[in-house]
């Protein structure tokens, strides 16, 4: 496979608050919890964390950390069936603007032949970057 077999989800959302705000709620475990899955988040480069709905878990590790500007963590869901399986990487860029943050969030590593898991992520990260939204909203 070749890079230009690889995928990308990505979702920007204009936010209306600072992007202090909104790396709380990217960086914060029980705040992660609210808007994405139970975890066991550490923001520490390197870090292995886990992020836990009913249906199973993802494996994380921390790749990149720039405070407030960026954050990027693997995304890998290990899964008997190689066509489930997932490799991936996500990254969040959070852009100062004039209304307050732009927020992008990037999934890459789908294969072609991975259509469920591609259109799960599109649909998946909208919710999940609006309910992100709504808690921080709920922030002092």
């Amino acid at each position: 496979m070749t890079d230009s077999d690889v995928r990308c989800v990505t979702v920007e959302r204009e936010i209306s608050h600072p992007p202090e705000k909104i790396w709380r709620a990217l960086t914060t475990r029980h705040l992660i919890e609210e808007w994405l899955m139970k975890n066991d988040f550490g923001l520490d480069l390197g870090h292995r964390f886990q992020l836990r709905g009913d249906w199973g878990h993802v494996d994380c590790e921390i790749l990149d950390v720039d405070p407030g500007r960026s954050l990027s963590y693997t995304w890998n869901h290990a899964h008997d069936d190689p066509a489930y399986r997932l490799d991936s990487k996500v990254i969040f860029t959070l852009e100062p603007t004039a209304a307050g943050t732009l927020l992008r969030m990037e999934q890459v590593g789908f294969r072609p032949d991975q259509k469920q898991a591609f259109g799960g992520a599109k649909g998946g990260w909208k919710i999940h970057l609006e309910n992100l939204e709504k808690v921080v909203a709920t922030l002092d």
